[in-house]
């Protein structure tokens, strides 16, 4: 009840209802963006081929980690194929690099002037990742044998050549450039978190499909007799709740450290200080980072394994095609090495982004200090050493949320369609984005003195995707 009254409040304010109107019209030209076929393509041939490819690997490999996330721009080759993913992937590269380069360390610790510059090298890294991804994606659309040797006869370009790759790279390009901007604006003029709001519309776009595919299996559908049991649609429907549940509390867990400040004497004989106040360390601290970052290194090596291996041959090179094959399916080796990917990121994106010597000088410089902590690097050491337990936690939870859908996949048979939304990038980034719209909505409403979207307590933000 409180959560619809927010909500009818949200259009009360009249520079609320103006933002959520601008970032409705802004994310309704973005999906028109990912609808518009690419010139030259014969998108009937291309469906062929990637249900091909589909049927000769398991649901939840690579053409199915595309198809969730450029919001099905995927099965038509739109020229928004490549969406908002190339202006995030540079920016997690400028993230990387600061942290080990100095010039874009500095850059980064020089305030408003070094996040403009930063901004702009990492728009002309995007131009630059647009170019050469939408050159590869012309070159296999003409050259579809690449694949492998069931797609040799394929001919999806009409007419191949120069021209196309041209063609196809100006207008992936410009897309990919016109979502950016997109973005930007939706985070200037709407309710915020562009970039992240458009994947979210990316991957629930998906939603209807998964409805229509639960419907046929448990309903059946235009002479389609049900493959699953109607029995099973509750308990899917309760086990989905309390997967949300779970990853509300991993997105939203936080472990408080208690942080006392001295007593200061400022102009006029007053005095402030001997407060305290928490540093809130977020159990979930590197976000879908570590999923992003482990899916595309499991199923683009063992693509290329694939294409280079001979499938039917008895020696190294077959032994090597079938474990290519166990390592891109969701078989009991994928998961491992998976699981093993999950947590190496986890903590490999803590330590480059988490900096505990430069939080303890902070501290010390404006006179706080944790109780019993010495400040200096005593302070640095423990708080590294409470991230690295908090870490193995969050990482540990976010492992088994990435996890869920494959395991529904292989136990219950349920199709990747479904088991998509059961967990992984897609439940995580649509909890956190809407986790963070709220707040951002909420923050709206208190400040004009109306009630939030809970009846108790406030919505809590987090970063990153």
């Amino acid at each position: 009840m409180s959560m619809m009254k927010g909500f009818s409040n949200a259009f009360r304010i009249p520079e609320l209802r103006k933002k959520i109107l601008v970032t409705l019209g802004l994310v309704f030209v973005c999906r028109l963006v990912s609808q518009i076929p690419t010139p030259g393509v014969d998108w009937r041939a291309l469906q062929q081929v990637i249900e091909t490819a589909r049927q000769s690997s398991s649901g939840g490999g690579l053409l199915d980690w595309f198809d969730v996330f450029t919001g099905g721009a995927l099965g038509q080759c739109a020229i928004g194929f490549l969406s908002i993913w190339p202006y995030i992937s540079a920016q997690i590269v400028i993230q990387l690099l600061s942290s080990v380069i100095p010039t874009l360390e500095k850059l980064k610790k020089e305030g408003e002037s070094g996040r403009q510059q930063l901004a702009q090298i990492t728009r002309y890294l995007t131009i630059v990742l647009c170019v050469v991804q939408s050159w590869g994606i012309a070159t296999m659309l003409s050259h579809p044998g690449a694949l492998g040797p069931a797609f040799a006869g394929a001919e999806i370009v009409v007419n191949p050549g120069l021209g196309f790759h041209l063609m196809t790279v100006i207008g992936m390009t410009s897309a990919a450039l016109f979502v950016m901007w997109l973005a930007d604006q939706i985070t200037t003029f709407g309710i915020g978190n562009g970039a992240s709001l458009i994947i979210m519309i990316n991957i629930t776009s998906r939603l209807p499909q998964a409805l229509l595919s639960a419907w046929e299996r448990y309903f059946g559908l235009a002479g389609v007799q049900a493959s699953a049991p109607i029995a099973e649609l509750p308990v899917l429907v309760i086990f989905f709740l309390l997967v949300v549940m779970g990853t509300v509390m991993l997105t939203q867990g936080v472990r408080k450290v208690t942080i006392h400040s001295t007593r200061r004497s400022v102009g006029g004989g007053n005095t402030y200080g001997m407060q305290q106040t928490f540093m809130p360390l977020r159990v979930n601290y590197t976000g879908v980072m570590p999923i992003i970052f482990a899916q595309p290194l499991i199923q683009i090596p063992s693509a290329l394994l694939m294409k280079v291996t001979d499938a039917t041959s008895t020696g190294f090179s077959g032994t090597l095609n079938r474990f290519a094959q166990d390592l891109s399916n969701p078989t009991a080796l994928h998961m491992v090495v998976y699981a093993a990917l999950i947590m190496f990121f986890a903590f490999f994106w803590v330590a480059t982004q988490f900096n505990a010597v430069d939080i303890s000088e902070n501290l010390k410089k404006d006179g706080s200090y944790v109780p019993g902590i010495r400040p200096g690097r005593a302070t640095a050491e423990y708080l590294d050493d409470m991230m690295t337990k908090i870490t193995l936690i969050g990482g540990t939870g976010l492992l088994v949320v990435a996890l869920i859908p494959m395991l529904l996949m292989g136990w219950m048979s349920v199709p990747w369609a479904i088991a998509s939304f059961f967990g992984g990038t897609s439940l995580l980034i649509i909890v956190g984005v809407a986790l963070d719209t709220l707040r951002i909505m909420e923050s709206h409403l208190l400040v004009r003195k109306y009630d939030g979207f809970l009846s108790h307590g406030s919505l809590r933000g987090r970063s990153g995707v």
